[in-house]
């Protein structure tokens, strides 16, 4: 599985754990679920992605992975102002995932110009 080997798939692996983690006690179930979802979902898009070896392919899932990316934020920094999880937690964990999000852009730039 060479995917494993991407930065960008190790750090977003670790991001979906931190997320899972962070968000474990709370009770609003709906932000939970969705959070945990959109989480799962950055890693597994790139995984499935590189494992389909076309560089269309590729492209259209890191643009899933993406978006997922973008709601994850969106839902960590909700729990964050509501209080489900601490806030320096949340603003570390935004971070990275703002990071990661440009490094997804970056890979669908190269993996782009592999399209004739």
């Amino acid at each position: 599985m060479q995917y494993m080997k991407l930065i960008v798939w190790q750090r977003s692996y670790q991001a979906a754990l931190k997320s899972c983690t962070l968000i474990k006690s709370c009770n609003n179930y709906a932000l939970k679920d969705q959070i945990s979802r959109s989480a799962i979902s950055i890693p597994s898009n790139i995984a499935e992605g590189a494992e389909r070896k076309t560089a269309k392919d590729n492209v259209k899932f890191s643009y899933i992975a993406k978006g997922s990316c973008g709601e994850l934020l969106t839902q960590i920094m909700l729990a964050r102002d509501l209080n489900y999880i601490e806030e320096k937690s949340a603003n570390l964990l935004i971070t990275e995932l703002y990071n990661i999000s440009k490094m997804i852009g970056g890979f669908i730039r190269y993996r782009s110009q592999q399209i004739s």
